[in-house]
């Protein structure tokens, strides 16, 4: 964040002085957490259903902390000295009131993306891209809720051209306030899945949530679409912005000549029938072909040339967790632990049934359950299953609530299938199993924590 003197963002944030001086500059942005506070940084003392940062106020002030940001209903505050200490009714709704009134001081292009998955790899992708040409700044990790949008924001700079902001959520309303804070020209739309759908109730809810992207795009905006997306018509009509599809042989930004191996996917990338340029991507995967897709066009509606957009899809990293792929003693692993829904397990089990059986290879998928399915859960695992046997997989489900998964894949004549109640028994079970030449995949939600499981059986999968 740009230096700013407390009374600034006194005022920014609607909040009282209520001791400390207000000509202190804050240097170092802000923190919610005081085991990674900045000297010089503001501190929120946000609440939440099983922390209260109130608690940790003394610890932020010896850390050198630019100001304290605590509730009117806080507990006893304690002596600060020359602290800035700032009374406010609601640390986290300052946060975002910050958030917004900073926006506003940057000259910069904001683009949102939202969706039921891939949120994470385009936004890697749209890095990369965008980073050949613009100083960018993006969302670190998953911070891309009502208290991570702000935060990653709040981290921009002068210095930065471009801001590339996830946009998650997970209960109706969540959408629509962190575009009044991101103020985005340009939006991406993944695809519409069954991510959350507990809280949603289908999949016509989960479009109207994640379509308040493009609603709050400005008519010189762009929103991305893919081809062949079931709410494509929908998002036109409810959006005043241009909209751009993009996909696999189809749409104004397309790839050809797809081909995938174990780690790798390449294809042409086509742009507006003018201009084509060769992409090698480090990473397998249809689906990960159109994150990368989604990310071209957000640079082809920034000026950038195919060949910059090449370049930087043939450079991004993805962050940990998403399908990466590795090998250890001859065989084939991927990692796509970090989290887990119907589509993307299906996307994954894809990936993994495309690859050739050769020499007898065995191909295994490992999954654990998949969170936030409310009444819907119990027949979207027997449909994994049934689709991961159906794809002549070995299918391997692990933890208590991942059973049905297993179920499904007897039901459809799986003919490797196996169900492990504790992961210390799946890792034995592997460990046993597994031979230089086979290939095996790993994915769960975050609650199942299958990389237990993969690092149990491929230890320092990380270095």
């Amino acid at each position: 964040m740009n230096s700013y003197s407390v009374r600034t963002l006194v005022e920014a944030m609607g909040g009282d002085l209520i001791a400390g001086r207000d000509d202190l500059m804050v240097e170092s942005g802000v923190s919610t957490d005081t085991r990674t506070l900045a000297s010089g940084a503001l501190y929120f003392a946000l609440r939440g259903d099983n922390f209260d940062g109130h608690q940790f106020l003394e610890e932020a002030v010896s850390k050198g902390a630019a100001g304290l940001i605590v509730s009117s209903s806080g507990p006893n505050l304690p002596e600060a000295g020359e602290v800035p200490l700032i009374k406010v009714k609601d640390t986290l709704i300052a946060l975002q009131k910050l958030a917004k009134w900073y926006r506003k001081q940057l000259d910069v292009i904001v683009i949102g993306i939202t969706g039921s998955n891939g949120k994470t790899s385009t936004k890697d992708f749209c890095a990369s891209v965008l980073g050949q040409r613009f100083a960018v700044h993006a969302t670190r990790g998953n911070l891309n809720n009502h208290i991570g949008l702000p935060l990653t924001l709040l981290e921009a700079d002068d210095d930065d051209e471009v801001l590339v902001l996830e946009m998650g959520m997970n209960h109706p309303g969540e959408i629509a306030p962190l575009c009044e804070i991101a103020q985005p020209q340009i939006g991406i739309i993944t695809n519409i899945g069954h991510a959350h759908i507990e809280f949603m109730g289908s999949r016509e809810a989960i479009a109207e949530e994640k379509g308040a992207l493009g609603r709050a795009l400005p008519e010189v905006g762009t929103l991305l679409i893919t081809v062949g997306c079931d709410f494509a018509e929908y998002f036109v009509s409810r959006t005043p912005a241009r909209v751009v599809a993009v996909g696999n042989g189809r749409g104004v930004i397309r790839a050809e000549s797809l081909s995938s191996s174990e780690g790798e996917s390449s294809f042409d990338l086509v742009i507006d029938e003018e201009s084509s340029s060769a992409v090698r991507l480090k990473v397998a995967g249809r689906h990960m072909v159109n994150n990368a897709l989604l990310a071209s066009g957000a640079g082809w509606a920034l000026g950038l040339s195919a060949a910059e957009i090449s370049q930087g899809l043939c450079d991004a990293r993805l962050t940990e967790g998403r399908l990466r792929h590795f090998e250890r003693d001859g065989i084939s692993i991927f990692d796509d632990t970090y989290n887990a829904n119907p589509d993307s397990v299906r996307a994954a089990i894809g990936v993994v049934a495309d690859l050739p059986v050769i020499n007898g290879s065995r191909r295994t998928v490992v999954l654990g359950m998949m969170g936030e399915l409310g009444r819907f859960s119990e027949d979207m695992h027997l449909q994994i299953g049934e689709h991961a046997a159906r794809n002549h997989l070995q299918v391997i489900s692990v933890g208590a609530e991942a059973g049905r998964i297993a179920e499904g894949a007897k039901r459809a004549g799986g003919s490797v299938v196996e169900h492990f109640d504790r992961y210390e028994d799946a890792a034995r079970w592997l460990k046993e199993t597994l031979q230089a030449g086979d290939t095996v995949l790993f994915k769960g939600s975050r609650k199942a924590a299958v990389e237990r499981v993969m690092n149990a059986v491929f230890p320092q999968t990380t270095n």
